[in-house]
């Protein structure tokens, strides 16, 4: 890619990028939010048109307008959020608009035998029959690769891959990746963990505000370097001191005990779960993801209620039959930042400013006389995208047009800005570039130093490392461990994890 430019209105997305990847590499491209990175992915792909510049593959100069052309050329894309439809099945998905046959029975045959054989060459093994609403995570990942692959892809580029993965889905989705660029394969990837580049890159391209700022080979790089050249300056994620924990009051502000919860399938989810919050302190959650972490949120945040158990909080009282629900948990000062910032934080299709007061519309800054005051939100909205860096400062701006940091930064604005006693975060920082990480790490870590109670869930064992006080670890939907912070490492909370000693 050469002299790429790309604007969005008065949004410079890529200015004058110049790319080049070798064939059979593993090419990592990293950078912050709103660096230009899936921007020119998309142009790539065809997704959308360049303003200026060329592309050449393999080799030959070439005009991509859409998909089509770059699949005409061997490009594939794996998306972030992946485009698959939920009701059909995984054989389905594939055969989507590349039938190759009007009748879909006589079409499927050709089709399942290609997906067989490469199931069988790469490792990724789906079950091809099964509802993708019944896949997990991790195989619709595998999924949307065997799409592109079927379609031809040689060149393969994949967004954020690891942002929704279990470790060990991302460990199975590191072999995959190797063995096809042994296979002679060529594969970009987006990401914002700096250590899977060290682990498993060739070459690294790093992007600021649109412009390409670093490209070199793996071996040459750090990730202090690769992290500085992101975003300009020195990065600070490790804890500061570990010599002075946060002070416990005597009493604490949220107080679960006996919480037992089983899903629409009758399977155990939480199972007596008992824990305390005292205010001035951030307490880690580690597990693997499917632990009950997930469900030990909805609960405690009102989104679900228990089929047995207590809550205390902030001097309210809930029993199983008569549960919190979110409206009395906002009007008590307790904050939820929920792990699916899509499905459960913001309207994706609505201006930034109506996600900015979601659940907090009625409050008398924002409300008159029953009267929604929409300046006034605005106002407000237009303050909180200032004090949290949320870019483009654009209050109108639809919240789908937000990169994934930047509407994360957005939903932590709206929550922290009620300043609550008692603040449930899940996966702070899922899908987040390291500038904002340190941004967002800093201001749970203020939020500790006013005297707020913090809960983190994460599935990311240095985050949970670099921002606890305590740390509790669930496995099979209870807590196997309680440790204070001084007691934690990698190897004692990741036996703990894997239900050693349980």
């Amino acid at each position: 890619m050469a002299g790429v430019h790309k604007r969005f209105g008065d949004v410079r997305a890529n200015v004058d990028v110049h790319l080049t990847v070798a064939q059979g590499t593993l090419h990592g491209l990293i950078g912050e939010n709103g660096a230009g990175k899936s921007t020119l992915m998309s142009v790539l792909y065809g997704l959308h048109p360049a303003d200026s510049g060329s592309i050449a593959v393999f080799g030959q100069t070439v005009r991509i307008a859409h998909a089509d052309d770059a699949i005409g050329c061997g490009i594939g894309m794996v998306h972030q959020h992946f485009m698959l439809v939920d009701t059909l099945s995984a054989l389905e998905n594939v055969m989507l608009g590349a039938e190759p046959h009007w009748y879909l029975p006589q079409a499927a045959a050709p089709v399942r035998q290609r997906l067989q054989e490469l199931m069988e060459s790469t490792g990724l093994r789906v079950p091809l029959d099964s509802a993708v609403a019944d896949l997990s995570v991790g195989d619709r990942q595998r999924l949307e690769i065997l799409k592109a692959l079927y379609r031809g892809a040689r060149i393969l580029i994949l967004d954020e891959p690891t942002a929704v993965l279990t470790p060990q889905e991302a460990e199975q989705l590191f072999t995959v990746l190797r063995q096809l660029r042994a296979q002679g394969s060529t594969v970009i990837l987006i990401t914002h963990k700096l250590k899977e580049v060290m682990a498993l890159c060739d070459q690294v391209t790093v992007m600021r505000a649109g412009r390409v700022v670093a490209d070199m080979p793996v071996h040459q790089a750090s990730v202090e370097g690769l992290a500085q050249a992101m975003v300009g300056r020195k990065v600070q994620l490790e804890r500061p001191d570990l010599s002075a924990p946060a002070p416990q009051q005597a009493s604490p502000v949220l107080q679960a005990s006996g919480l037992e919860m089983r899903d629409a399938a009758g399977v155990l989810r939480l199972c007596g779960i008992d824990l305390q919050l005292h205010a001035g302190e951030i307490v880690g959650i580690a597990g693997v993801s499917g632990n009950g972490q997930s469900e030990l949120l909805d609960v405690l945040s009102g989104l679900a209620a228990p089929d047995a158990g207590a809550l205390q909080v902030l001097g309210k009282r809930f029993a199983a039959g008569t549960w919190l629900d979110p409206f009395s948990a906002r009007d008590i000062g307790l904050a939820h930042v929920p792990e699916d910032r899509h499905a459960r934080a913001l309207v994706m299709d609505f201006p930034a400013w109506e996600s900015a007061v979601l659940g907090y519309e009625s409050l008398m800054q924002y409300c008159r006389r029953g009267w929604m005051r929409a300046g006034a939100m605005r106002r407000a909205t237009e303050a909180m995208m200032e004090r949290f860096d949320v870019r483009p400062r654009k209050a109108t701006l639809a919240s789908r047009k937000f990169s994934g940091g930047n509407q994360q930064k957005l939903v932590l604005a709206r929550e922290l800005g009620q300043n609550p006693r008692v603040l449930l975060v899940g996966q702070p920082t899922r899908g987040v570039d390291i500038g904002a990480i340190e941004f967002i790490y800093g201001q749970l870590r203020a939020m500790r130093e006013a005297g707020c109670a913090v809960l983190v869930v994460s599935s990311e064992l240095d985050e949970i490392l670099a921002l606890s006080d305590r740390v509790l670890v669930m496995y099979h939907g209870r807590i196997t461990g309680n440790l204070a912070i001084a007691e934690c490492s990698q190897e004692r909370l990741g036996l703990l994890m894997a239900g050693a000693g349980v």
